[in-house]
């Protein structure tokens, strides 16, 4: 198995060293040291380094903090921040840019070993998700399926026609597509699973709902009464003008 490849930005000499003998210790790799800002987002762009040990103090035009901002947006490698100052003001600027581990020096080699094994495995693993995401939102997008959405369940992708659907309900970051013998979680939107359903067949009438028009039932105002299920649907105010355009009344 290929050794982790570690950036090391640090423009204190002997810390620098003291840092690299730690990490070959720990075994990982450790391909340079830089000690600027600048250095720093042209050391991660040659060698595509796995993390980046960044200290936020550094002489130059570029301090730490941009300089890991510049390496996350281009590149998507984890940082992890290492500074000898842990004042409020430091913390503050340092978050923004969201970084996967904060060591304050001096520090022992199982914090600096803990905080880069618990870095990677987030970035792994928020990685993993970006990909599904992806997937499923070209599929999702792809215009020869209009009449059908893919799902993932039990690992595979299941092609579910959209005249199956009967609503879609918003939960977090997710939305959950409900059929009358199946329910399907995707990580999206409800802004983006609408613009991806038939407009003539679907309608949006709740911030965390959009439903099947031909599958209501009845309204119950301030409720619609969705077929099979019975499921209770709110009307959003703001929905219901657009909804009552929908129908026709006697």
């Amino acid at each position: 198995m290929s050794k982790i490849n570690i950036l090391v930005v640090e423009d204190e000499s002997i810390v620098a060293k003291d840092i690299q003998n730690s990490l070959k210790k720990l075994g990982y790799n450790v391909p340079a040291v830089v000690a600027s800002g600048e250095a720093a987002v042209d050391a991660a762009g040659e060698h595509k380094p796995d993390l980046v040990l960044m200290d936020i103090m550094l002489q130059g035009d570029i301090s730490g903090i941009e300089a890991a901002n510049q390496i996350k947006s281009q590149l998507d490698i984890p940082v992890i921040y290492l500074t000898a100052y842990a004042d409020e003001s430091t913390l503050s600027k340092a978050k923004v840019t969201e970084p996967y581990g904060y060591i304050i020096k001096p520090f022992k080699e199982i914090d600096l070993h803990t905080s880069i094994e618990m870095a990677l495995y987030k970035h792994a693993k928020e990685s993993e998700v970006k990909k599904e995401r992806d997937l499923y939102s070209s599929i999702i997008t792809d215009k020869n399926t209009q009449d059908s959405i893919f799902v993932k369940s039990n690992s595979r992708l299941v092609k579910v026609k959209t005249a199956d659907l009967f609503y879609v309900e918003a939960l977090k970051d997710y939305v959950i597509l409900h059929t009358r013998d199946a329910k399907y979680t995707v990580h999206s939107t409800m802004k983006d699973i609408y613009k991806k359903l038939p407009a003539n067949d679907f309608l949006r009438v709740h911030r965390s709902y959009i439903v099947r028009l031909d599958k209501i039932t009845a309204i119950e105002h301030p409720n619609l009464v969705m077929e099979e299920s019975k499921k209770l649907i709110p009307i959003g105010g703001s929905y219901k003008d657009e909804l009552t355009s929908r129908f026709k009344f006697v």
